[in-house]
């Protein structure tokens, strides 16, 4: 059985579909799947030994110059690549306009989520088999329903698995030392966590022995880095990686403290201990899936008079409760309850 599965971005959209694959294929022996990926992200969908065929797009890039895509002949290579092959079943596990039209290049019959589950309800008039799936659940157990119906097999009853080959992320190592990773870019600013207090948690993890590693994605991520490094005993600043070359050092690292953001949903795939911060946003449908995968929220902080904090500049404001004594503690109580558990 052969499926074409349309999912283009984000990269914590990519990542939650993951587990999925995982379920159809343990369900349906010698599934194979092809995957329409936003070519930033094509790396991610062929770590998953059940995918045979990576096809990348480039809406993103495409939309800016619309003109130039279709001279190129760029569009006209994907489209005869989607067309090339039938498809026992397409799916759509994005639920836009977008990623809809996309199917409807490809041959085979279109499932999807019908208009009253999908992000943009005209989706569902593309598609030939419109699955409902109620949305008051994790992004991951969506996905996985909409899986399990439009390919006929039973949902597991189980945590998903996201089952990503290691063989991918083998690499030099960054340090002797264990470290922990500190996952501090995002795209939204009110999502920082400030910066003063990474300095103070970098301080912290350094005192119980452990290097901090720091990767970025652009100037201003690579200056806070630097500023992080800076105020540490002994951390190092990544040189600028692929999605893989991060993963690898993810993988390898003792923990990892993260923003809300896809690095933050890598290292859930990945299996490796993380403290994930949030702010302004919710973890409860979106936030990192997964064994030793914490959210710590503002809710979660413990009460504190925001005025008595003056002498340091903390933004955003919304983050002063959650101190660096608060998630160090919290990062420290996730190590130890996976140190235990590994030892047993």
């Amino acid at each position: 059985m052969r499926v074409l599965i349309v999912k283009t971005s984000s990269m914590g959209d990519v990542i939650h579909t993951l587990p999925a694959l995982t379920d159809a294929a343990n369900a349906i022996p010698n599934i194979q799947f092809d995957w329409v990926v936003e070519e930033g992200f094509a790396e991610i969908p062929s770590w998953h030994p059940a995918v045979d065929k990576v096809i990348p797009v480039a809406i993103r890039r495409w939309r800016k110059s619309v003109l130039e895509t279709f001279q190129s002949g760029e569009w006209k290579r994907f489209r005869a690549l989607l067309k090339s092959r039938r498809y026992d079943a397409i799916i759509d596990a994005q639920g836009l306009v977008k990623s809809a039209l996309v199917t409807r290049l490809a041959k085979g019959p279109r499932f999807g989520l019908d208009k009253h589950s999908a992000r943009e309800p005209l989706a569902a008039a593309f598609y030939k088999h419109p699955q409902t799936v109620a949305w008051n659940q994790h992004a991951v157990e969506r996905v996985r329903q909409l899986f399990a119906q439009s390919l006929g097999y039973p949902l597991p009853e189980t945590t998903g698995h996201f089952h990503l080959d290691k063989s991918h992320f083998t690499g030099e190592a960054v340090t002797k030392k264990p470290y922990v990773v500190f996952i501090h870019g995002t795209t939204w600013p009110t999502k920082h966590w400030p910066e003063t207090y990474w300095c103070e948690l970098a301080h912290r993890v350094n005192g119980a022995g452990y290097d901090v590693v720091l990767p970025w994605g652009n100037e201003k991520e690579k200056e806070r880095a630097d500023i992080i490094a800076h105020s540490s005993k002994s951390a190092i600043v990544l040189p600028k990686m692929n999605i893989c070359g991060v993963a690898g050092v993810i993988a390898g690292a003792t923990a990892v403290a993260a923003v809300d953001t896809g690095l933050g949903h890598l290292t859930a795939a990945l299996e490796v201990p993380a403290l994930s911060l949030y702010g302004p946003t919710s973890p409860e449908r979106v936030g990192a899936y997964g064994q030793s995968q914490v959210h710590l929220t503002l809710n979660d902080c413990p009460e504190m008079d925001k005025a008595s904090v003056t002498n340091q500049n903390i933004e955003p404001e919304m983050f002063i409760p959650m101190t660096p004594d608060f998630v160090w503690s919290s990062l420290l109580q996730l190590m130890s309850e996976t140190q235990n558990r590994e030892n047993r």
